[in-house]
């Protein structure tokens, strides 16, 4: 329950006289310290004048609160994004300056929506998605809540009690129900938008000093943890601080679990939220900067590929994050981010930055394990260098994600040379773009997006794992059969077997430092076990221009048809396609200043294929961007062998370009007694071999190759020739 103290204090504060004290995330303390510093650090000075700036236009314009009727992106929809900034900030600024004016603007905005919101219906705009009033779904409903509550809060003491009861009572209560007891079917669910909801509610709980709104967004509607706050933390985080969405709802979804958590820690430490499930909430923050390359997110699932690390929900925990721990790394995301918040944790941040406290933050190879249990997968990130050039690879071993989850188990992501290298495609949205289906996820979302053959990973039969099915998907997970990491070799290994009936696949990537290479190689191996002979693809979509080949490649310049005609395949112009009578492909590319040659080597004789995303799109919604897709036809039993290598540099400035050829002249396998020898020979003589056993165990292998003999203990091992 709410501290008596607290409300005690509150009401005292009122009847006193004095200026009213925030109590969610800006703190006593935080005005008191804000107000102490003479000179206000460079990273909160910038927040500090973009909330004046924001409250000088808004004073200029006067008050604006139109009636809704538009969806995402259309004006009404974004006024009232700004309206409540604008409640917040002015809310904000009278607690650090003392000024009425502050008070004044905050407090008629919250008259002027007390006005007009009992009297809303559902707004015109609603589809699918569970409606606001304000907005076109009440997931932004809480979000305006959540914001125009810490703006309240700084002022609601120090109101005439006519205008506390007319906010509280026409405005704030009822939207409070409106997304918790009219609301139930989002208010329980466990996923990023009940976390919003619960946050709102309990936070204006906290505002107003009542313990029932708070129990009930910590306990949820019936108050017997089954959904609620708590629940959110058990089941929508891994032991380890992974997300079950994936790592761009990982960024949406961490506000209000930050601040929310704040308010907690503010009203009621004894609860001691961050220490809640071994630190869950600390572990959340932590694990979502993981998830990013080159200052953007890892744009797996649903995710819209621009955000990145200087996300406002990131800035706010950022500063929550280091206040707590005092991890000096989090200072150099936060330089980064090039902004704070107008809080005392904000501050803090800002005068470290400034003092030079910073340290680089330490990006880790990992498994973020998935489930609340951990047991259902995991995201693994692999990393090998240091700074901007260092590689990364991300291999996708996670459960489905729910219904923002994409059907593409053991898909993979390569980042190298500060650039993401082999990608993925991440959501087809225009998020707030009023022409494209009012920001929605448009209709490609689910005709390519989220299809299997739209990322880089196996494909049976043009078929999407799981048929596409997302309930079904999400009972089922990859196991994770073998991770290791160190200076020379990190390596991950998984398998599934029911992304297809009675279907296995088995796919393991090792991330090698070679002495031959400029950068680390990524040597993936897939392997395919179908019950019937089936036409199996493993696409790879891939960044830069196409530089050479090995194939001759036949041209489809006259006429491009589509691949198919449906599971995402309608959506595939075939560019040009070439046999692979040998099962060998080279293709080289080059991106921004440097080169890759992606090495395929298959089982049995196939087919390669240059695609291009875009056939079958009237509304030009989907990006257009080259991959390169190898079929084996009529197998019941694949493997595929993939090597990408990346060499060379290319400086059209000086004019000069170095080892635009690939260095690698012999990719060969040898298979037998359920183990392999993949041999890779450099252009300088060395070469590099790897012994890979079918299962991880102790056992001895032996195998002999071009006349040498090869013994490894375990599941791999390197020689290096």
């Amino acid at each position: 329950m709410i501290r008596t103290s607290l409300i005690s204090l509150c009401l005292l504060s009122a009847a006193s006289g004095a200026m009213a004290q925030p109590s969610l995330i800006l703190t006593e303390n935080g005005v008191d310290a804000i107000q102490a510093t003479k000179e206000h650090p460079p990273l909160f000075a910038k927040a500090y004048r973009q909330a004046e700036t924001r409250f000088a236009r808004s004073i200029r314009d006067g008050l604006i609160v139109p009636v809704p009727t538009d969806p995402g992106g259309g004006y009404t929809h974004e006024r009232h994004k700004e309206n409540y900034k604008i409640i917040h900030d002015a809310g904000l600024l009278y607690q650090f300056t003392g000024e009425q004016k502050y008070l004044d603007h905050a407090e008629a905005y919250l008259l002027a929506y007390a006005d007009m919101y009992t009297d809303l219906p559902l707004h015109p705009e609603r589809k699918n998605q569970a409606p606001g009033k304000l907005f076109w779904q009440s997931l932004n409903e809480a979000v305006w809540l959540v914001y125009s509550i810490q703006g309240y809060d700084a002022i609601r003491d120090d109101l005439s009690p006519q205008s506390r009861e007319r906010i509280e009572t026409d405005l704030l209560r009822p939207m409070a129900e409106f997304l918790s007891t009219e609301s139930p079917e989002t208010f329980r669910k466990i996923h990023n938008h009940g976390t919003w909801a619960a946050a709102a509610v309990g936070m204006t709980g906290y505002a107003l000093g009542d313990p029932e709104l708070v129990e009930r967004s910590l306990m949820g509607l019936d108050k017997d943890g089954t959904s609620g706050f708590l629940a959110q933390l058990d089941q929508l985080f891994s032991p380890d601080g992974y997300y079950t969405e994936g790592p761009y709802y990982q960024r949406y979804a961490l506000m209000p679990f930050v601040l929310f958590g704040q308010a907690i820690e503010n009203n009621e430490p004894d609860r001691k939220i961050f220490e809640y499930r071994d630190g869950i909430l600390l572990k959340a923050i932590t694990s979502t900067v993981q998830q990013s390359y080159g200052g953007k997110f890892f744009p797996i699932n649903d995710a819209i590929r621009e955000k990145g690390l200087d996300t406002i929900e990131l800035v706010y925990g950022v500063a929550a994050a280091y206040s707590l721990t005092g991890d000096k790394g989090l200072l150099s995301i936060a330089e980064q981010q090039g902004v704070t918040v107008l809080t005392g944790d904000g501050l803090n941040v800002a005068t470290s930055v400034a003092n030079g406290d910073a340290e680089p933050f330490s990006y880790e190879t990992m498994i973020l394990s998935d489930g609340p249990d951990g047991n259902q997968g995991g995201l693994a990130i692999l990393r090998m260098g240091k700074g901007d050039d260092a590689q990364t690879v991300v291999a996708k071993h996670t459960s489905q994600g729910m219904g923002h989850g994409h059907f593409d188990k053991l898909a993979l992501i390569l980042y190298d040379g500060g650039q993401e290298i082999l990608t993925d495609y991440g959501a087809a949205r225009f998020l707030n773009v009023p022409s494209k289906d009012g920001g929605r996820y448009l209709p490609e979302n689910t005709s390519w997006a989220k299809q299997t053959v739209a990322h880089n990973t196996v494909v049976v039969n043009e078929t999407t794992h799981f048929d596409g099915d997302w309930e079904r998907a999400q009972e089922s997970w990859p196991t994770i059969r073998f991770f290791e990491t160190s200076d020379k070799v990190n390596i991950v290994s998984s398998t599934i077997s029911d992304a297809y009936p009675d279907t296995d696949l088995t796919r393991t990537s090792l991330q090698i430092s070679a002495d031959d290479t400029r950068a680390p190689l990524l040597v993936d191996v897939f392997d395919v076990a179908a019950p019937k002979r089936s036409t199996i693809d493993l696409p790879f979509y891939f960044s830069g221009q196409l530089t050479d080949t090995d194939l001759p490649l036949q041209r489809y310049n006259a006429r491009q048809t589509a691949l198919g005609d449906k599971n995402g395949y309608q959506h595939l112009w075939t560019e040009a396609v070439a046999d692979t009578p040998d099962g060998h492909s080279l293709f080289t590319w080059l991106n921004k200043d440097r080169f890759y040659t992606y090495h395929s080597l298959t089982s049995d004789a196939g087919e390669a294929r240059i695609v291009r995303i875009g056939a079958n799109d009237p509304n030009f919604n989907l990006r257009s961007q080259q991959g390169i897709m190898i079929r084996l036809k009529d197998s019941k039993t694949a493997r595929f062998i993939s090597v990408f290598e990346p060499h060379g540099t290319y400086d059209p400035a000086q004019e000069f370009t170095v080892e635009s050829e690939s260095q690698i002249t012999s990719l060969q396998s040898t298979h037998k007694n359920r183990a392999s020898l993949i041999r890779i020979e450099f252009s300088g003589g060395e070469a590099l071999v790897i012994g890979l056993a079918e299962e991880p165990s102790d056992k001895k292998h032996t195998l002999t190759h071009d006349g040498r003999t090869y013994s490894w203990t375990g599941f791999y091992k390197i020689f290096r020739e």
